[in-house]
């Protein structure tokens, strides 16, 4: 693999129980709804297997249920239905050498009767502290068949050509609750040494495996509830009294009252388990290695942990499904290649009622390898390369540098497209770029800064300060290039103000401006979406100093953050930061200082103070340019392709998506209609396949 490789930490080659774990880094378990029935699928076959393909070390398929009657969402495997898929995986990642686990568990209390319609079985008669159902408390019967269904899978597993199993005791596992006294509240054997169950699991597990079968624990450390719950004290005795039976240990945190802590948003730093780690790796006293997870993103940083003694592994689950190729970027010496992961949990964390499939905002094929065409082309193999090819290179103009235009651009000049970027204002980004204000939230810039150095690198002539008009759309198409809209949103239609004393602002007007553009006196910002940019803007306005309101018309700030798993902690931080928040209520006038408040179910009316009023309302398209060139064109012309927020004002998912989406379309030499409204892509196989 080269010289660079070989002195590469992740590079560094550890063996578990014979088997040769090439690179040290690690993609664990984690929800991806990408099965059929309670089955892997093809699409997991995929998913892994690019991982595989990019250089991951150790893979640890998503958990299975080892009973049927745990259930915990729709598309969660079922261990008795696994064989056929974890033969699957193991063949399509045998080529690239990475080692397989499967991830074997069972929720307890913390599952769903939703789709098991069976009792909830845990230690003891205690609610759950999120769905608030009572379980049964567990029998013996109960622990003899978990225990054999434990034993089962694990053989199930080796037999289909896996290296062993990773048994789950994280914050969401009956293991777990066994291990807690917030949850294990029994008499028995079972509560008064907390571990019986464990060890059970492991010693069975073990039996089924053989002698050169991996069995690896993922283990709670740090519930998070010091009252009762399992702590690292706690942990730390635990990891001695289970090493022996351990051939590798995965240190995470979380339990039920702090499931979201386990793989949480940017406003917890990343490596935020490394103290914790160190510690059980000093536990384990070399019987074990042991791993880092916690919001491990960062290639310099993973390096670092395994070359200062914090971990023998490094789990990078959520940046490898930003960028799959992330260790073969890194072990190159080409790290500025890794597409940043952004820690924003908006289409990775999958676990809700929509069953989405798990993608990435920055890489939206992560999830859909067997639908989506790859988008990189292969490195230049000479006159025979497509890319290569001067006739097929046709000059595109992008108009609108945000995540949208940039992605478009990026896709078309790696086929070997001229391509010119025309943004207007001063710098790249967009929107992402404004929205990256405040705590917790710059790391978004690292997206729009990667799109940027991937277009620069692969030679986009990008122009900033430029602004196209319909002249020189229409001139470019006369020459025979391609046009794309990427012009992204405008502000929201302007609030009547009333009188003075108030002034009215846009929430991305503030973030841009910053501090300066906002004037003294007591602030409302009017949030009717839910989502994290008016929370965002409220957390950052108040740990500035300022006064600061947040209208919602729903029970609860910042509603749609429960999808990325934000919601009670952005409340949290709302209340410490000091931000008023009026709940159930609709801004129905504003003027002369004072913002009238309207309540959702009574319609009763009342006043707050209010100098400046921000309004995180939906923003419109920036359609101008668009609709200028279609009345000069007429109506026999085809409309321009348009995607991102000129579409409509969404996420950045969905801008990236789109810009993709757009350039696959001109790749595959067809005249898209770029129609998104009516939801059209082309009628060509590629367009089709980037569609879903």
């Amino acid at each position: 693999m080269g010289e660079l490789t070989a002195r590469h930490p992740f590079a560094r080659a550890l063996t578990v129980r014979g088997h040769e774990i090439r690179a040290r880094v690690m993609f664990g378990p984690h929800e991806t709804n990408l099965g059929r029935g309670r089955a892997i699928s093809d699409r997991h076959v995929a998913y892994y297997a690019a991982r595989a393909a990019g250089g991951a070390g150790l893979i640890v398929t998503e958990t299975a249920s080892v009973t049927a009657d745990d259930w915990p969402y729709e598309r969660a495997p079922l261990a008795a239905e696994c064989g056929p898929g974890w033969r699957a995986v193991a063949e399509a990642c045998r080529p690239y050498g990475a080692v397989l686990l499967a991830g074997l568990g069972h929720a307890g209390g913390q599952g769903s009767t939703a789709c098991s319609q069976s009792v909830l079985w845990a230690p003891s008669p205690v609610a759950d502290a999120a769905s608030r159902e009572l379980p049964a408390e567990l029998e013996q019967p109960g622990i003899d068949e978990l225990v054999a269904g434990f034993a089962a899978a694990a053989g199930t597993a080796v037999a289909a050509g896996l290296a062993g199993v990773e048994i789950d005791a994280g914050p969401v596992s009956l293991l777990r609750q066994f291990h807690s006294g917030l949850t294990n509240q029994r008499g028995d054997d079972y509560g008064t040494d907390r571990l019986r169950l464990t060890r059970q699991v492991l010693a069975a597990c073990r039996t089924a495996v053989g002698d050169r079968g991996i069995v690896a624990l993922r283990l709670s450390c740090d519930e998070l509830a010091p009252w009762a719950g399992v702590t690292p004290d706690h942990a730390a005795e635990q990891v001695d009294a289970l090493a022996a039976a351990l051939d590798l240990l995965v240190v995470v945190r979380g339990g039920p009252y702090s499931t979201t802590a386990y793989r949480p948003t940017a406003h917890t730093p990343p490596g935020f388990n490394r103290d914790l780690t160190r510690r059980m790796r000093v536990a384990a006293a070399g019987r074990v290695p042991v791993v880092l997870q916690g919001s491990v993103v960062d290639a310099d940083a993973a390096a670092t942990a395994l070359t200062d003694g914090t971990a023998d592994l490094v789990e990078m689950t959520r940046a490898q499904i930003a960028d799959p190729n992330l260790v073969r970027h890194a072990v190159a010496g080409q790290p500025e290649r890794i597409r940043p992961c952004i820690l924003c949990n908006q289409v990775c964390r999958v676990r809700d009622n929509r069953n989405p499939i798990v993608s990435c905002v920055g890489e939206p094929r992560s999830g859909h390898e067997t639908t989506d065409p790859p988008v990189d082309p292969p490195p230049a193999t000479g006159a025979d390369d497509p890319a290569g090819d001067p006739g097929r290179r046709r000059p595109v103009l992008v108009v609108g540098g945000g995540v949208a235009g940039l992605e478009c651009a990026r896709v078309l000049a790696g086929h070997g497209h001229p391509v010119r970027l025309a943004e207007r204002a001063d710098q790249l980004g967009g929107t992402v770029r404004a929205a990256a204000a405040g705590p917790g939230r710059g790391r978004m810039v690292l997206l729009a800064a990667w799109l940027e150095a991937e277009c620069r690198r692969l030679g986009v002539e990008v122009e900033t300060g430029t602004e196209v008009d319909e002249r020189a759309v229409a001139a470019f198409d006369r020459a025979g290039g391609a046009v794309v809209l990427a012009t992204g949103s405008a502000s929201p239609t302007p609030r009547p103000v009333s009188g003075a004393g108030t002034v009215a602002l846009d929430v991305l007007d503030v973030l841009r401006g910053g501090l300066a553009a906002v004037p003294p006196g007591e602030i409302v910002i009017d949030d009717p979406i839910g989502g994290p940019i008016g929370v965002g803007a409220a957390e950052w306005l108040a740990g500035a100093g300022r006064s600061v309101a947040l209208v919602t018309p729903d029970p609860i700030a910042g509603t749609l953050l429960s999808l990325s798993g934000d919601l009670a902690p952005v409340n949290t931080r709302l209340a410490q930061a000091g931000v008023r928040r009026a709940a159930r209520a609709r801004l129905r006038g504003v003027g002369a200082g004072r913002a009238v408040l309207e309540d959702v179910w009574t319609g009763e009316r009342r006043e707050i103070p209010c100098a400046v009023l921000v309004d995180a309302g939906p923003r419109r398209p920036e359609e101008s340019l668009y609709r200028a060139r279609a009345a000069a064109a007429g109506p026999a012309a085809a409309p321009l392709p348009r995607a991102g927020d000129c579409v409509a004002p969404r996420g950045i998912g969905e801008a990236v998506l789109e810009g993709r989406r757009r350039a696959l379309e001109l790749l595959a030499g067809e005249s898209a209609p770029g129609n998104a409204r009516a939801g059209a892509t082309g009628p060509s196989a590629m367009a089709r396949a980037a569609t879903r």
